[in-house]
């Protein structure tokens, strides 16, 4: 036996301000999508902006849905419409917030295990990282790959 351990690498800013440019543009275009997001059960509005390779931006927001779990988070929206209008284009970089009772939210909102799950599958797609970049009002944590948020995806089936 063989004790292993996995080490998670990511940059933490403590504020919008700190970020590069590209990166900050791409959190406001993120904040900006949560007023689209339709959550009347949790009141939790999360908006999602994807960076493509050929520099267009899509944004997405959650969409709930009163048979749960039918509604989809703002992650998944935003990249299969990503997908769907550049399908030939690989996805540079995400970016997530959230806001409740209309401010963006004091702690970090991580993407779920689902949405990560697609974001392995464009970063497969792509052959190249997609860096995550996850804000809130106060700190925000850039990570420069998807496997460091999932560092045993389910990505084993043959092509």
């Amino acid at each position: 036996m063989e004790e292993k351990n996995i080490i998670i690498n990511y940059t933490e800013y403590n504020c919008a301000e700190e970020l590069p440019q590209l990166e900050k543009t791409l959190l406001e275009k993120a904040i900006q999508a949560t007023s689209s997001s339709y959550a009347p059960y949790s009141k939790f509005n999360v908006g999602a902006a994807v960076l493509m390779g050929n520099g267009e931006v899509v944004t997405g927001s959650n969409q709930e849905n009163a048979a749960s779990p039918s509604g989809l988070c703002a992650e998944r929206v935003a990249l299969f419409a990503a997908h769907h209008m550049y399908p030939n284009e690989p996805v540079k970089a995400i970016a997530i917030a959230a806001k409740q009772n209309g401010k963006i939210t004091a702690d970090l909102t991580y993407p779920c295990a689902a949405c990560i799950q697609v974001m392995v599958e464009s970063q497969k797609r792509s052959g190249s990282p997609i860096k995550i970049i996850v804000g809130s009002a106060g700190k925000i944590q850039v990570f420069g790959s998807v496997d460091t948020l999932l560092p045993f995806s389910f990505g084993n089936l043959s092509q």
